[in-house]
């Protein structure tokens, strides 16, 4: 393979493959690490590179949910940002619910798509 964080998505995945690969009679060869799990100390840095790729997402994964918190923090939130205003978006919703006028046109007139619309009208519906 490649490198080792290709076979697995985690350090219990990693081995299980490895595991499962040894039962057939097949040994691991890494060729980004040089990693031959068909001796005794290509098992060992196996283990150990695995957790550290395992130890290096998790990191990744911290980083990544501690800047999203600090971002919602600020006032920011994910996501693409809403085409319409929200008085925009109550007439677009105001125009569907009239029935005076098509989806098809709606959409058109606002720029929006159908899938949009709905989206719209699910969130004026959902307010108390």
């Amino acid at each position: 393979m490649w490198r080792l964080d290709r076979l697995g998505r985690s350090l219990k995945d990693l081995i299980a493959q490895a595991e499962e690969l040894r039962t057939g009679g097949v040994g691991l060869k890494s060729l980004k690490e040089a990693i031959d799990t068909d001796s005794p100390t290509g098992k060992l840095v196996f283990h150990i590179f695995g957790a550290l790729a395992e130890f290096e997402r998790a990191l990744i994964r911290e980083r990544t949910n501690a800047g999203l918190q600090a971002a919602r923090a600020r006032g920011r939130l994910g996501g693409r940002r809403k085409r319409l205003n929200p008085q925009q978006r109550a007439h677009a919703v105001d125009l569907y619910q009239e029935r005076q006028h098509t989806v098809k046109e709606i959409c058109a007139l606002m720029g929006i798509s159908r899938a949009t619309l709905y989206a719209y009208v699910e969130e004026f519906s959902e307010r108390p």
